[in-house]
């Protein structure tokens, strides 16, 4: 009995030890993890539109990465001068290109050698630029940041800056770690997001709402008569570059222009092709009433110059059609009798049919305008 009384004392006393040592050695309740990662941005394409060829499983739209994209864009952080952002030559009352100027103007108020292609539907284009000289859309930024006549900069002075914000008395502070930390989960600022931002941000400028659109799902009365008969004729005559609802084939093609005095060879300065000489981009020309002047260098101011040049009415003039041996096979009709043949009439209805193509909601898109980050145009 009192062995086990002596026992009992003994277990009260170690008792409590006992018990602290468990508490000691068990491990902590496991937390659940915290989500950085921002909620996903569902993107649809149009119906009648082809798939994209941009892979969104790399990049995953989110609304911080849109909204940072859309910042970055506008912003002339970005050049060695800190005012050229990529809306200075696209901007988007003129479908973003650089409505008026032939060539762009860049740091310095240098002049570029090339007329500023539309910023619009990128997630369906295989290749970019003029000659076609990239082809992913995250590697699109950086040719024009480094450029020494557009920007100027180099990505990786770029980073630094992005870093270093909120400068302090700047009139228009922007906190890019905050934004990035938004988009992408922590505050780090590297090469990789910046371009995947800005790939968001042109994911999204979809151009899909003009009249022709509406024309495209079921409203008749969306075109006149003289659109509907311009359509007609548009497919019949100009279709085989600017084919699908994208309005180009993504060919690389000589369309019979002299070359300029900068002497351009265009996609042969990527492929070395001899066969690639002179032959440039096919645009797309949806929003084309918007995105004078035209051409790779700009050369025509008007639809009706453009016309011309492809009738060849201008016959012995520096815009006639010019015969290198690169010309596209569907401009040489004949020996003597190149082009494609349109009556003054058939060219005013052409032209009002793709008046049809301007996209007003597209140029007026609040998601997509310049947050004012201090941009100079």
């Amino acid at each position: 009995m009192r062995k086990s009384v002596l026992l009992f004392g003994v277990l009260l006393i170690l008792l409590p030890g006992i018990i602290s040592c468990k508490k000691e050695t068990e491990a902590p309740e496991p937390k659940p993890p915290v989500d950085t990662d921002p909620p996903p941005l569902e993107w649809k394409k149009p119906a009648y539109f082809p798939d994209p060829v941009y892979d969104l499983s790399k990049n995953p739209l989110t609304n911080e990465g849109v909204e940072l994209g859309r910042f970055l864009f506008y912003d002339g952080i970005l050049s060695r001068t800190d005012k050229i952002g990529c809306g200075t030559c696209h901007q988007q009352q003129a479908a973003f290109t650089h409505h008026g100027h032939d060539l762009s103007h860049g740091v310095d108020d240098q002049l570029g050698t090339r007329n500023s292609p539309s910023v619009q539907n990128m997630a369906f284009s295989p290749s970019f630029f003029w000659d076609g000289g990239v082809h992913d859309m995250d590697l699109v930024p950086p040719v024009p940041i480094q450029n020494e006549v557009e920007m100027g900069e180099r990505v990786g002075t770029v980073i630094e800056k992005l870093r270093k914000t909120p400068v302090a008395g700047a009139s228009k502070q922007v906190n890019y770690p905050q934004m990035f930390k938004a988009a992408f989960g922590t505050d780090e600022i590297n090469a990789d997001r910046m371009m995947k931002a800005l790939s968001q941000f042109m994911m999204t400028m979809v151009s899909a709402t003009s009249r022709y659109d509406y024309f495209l799902q079921g409203d008749a009365s969306a075109l006149t008569p003289l659109e509907k008969q311009g359509m007609a004729l548009f497919k019949q005559n100009c279709a085989s570059c600017h084919s699908s609802e994208l309005f180009t084939d993504f060919s690389f093609r000589n369309n019979g222009l002299i070359p300029n005095k900068i002497n351009d060879q265009g996609r042969y300065a990527i492929t070395l092709n001899e066969a690639d000489r002179l032959k440039f981009k096919v645009p797309s020309l949806r929003n084309v009433g918007l995105t004078a002047p035209y051409m790779h260098d700009g050369r025509f101011t008007t639809l009706d110059e453009v016309l011309n040049h492809y009738a060849n009415d201008q016959s012995g003039s520096k815009d006639s059609i010019f015969v290198s041996p690169s010309l596209d096979p569907l401009l040489q009709v004949a020996e003597k009798k190149r082009g494609i043949q349109l009556t003054a009439t058939e060219k005013q209805s052409i032209i009002a049919f793709l008046r049809t193509l301007n996209d007003e909601q597209f140029i007026s898109d609040k998601r997509f305008s310049d947050p004012g980050v201090g941009t100079s145009f």
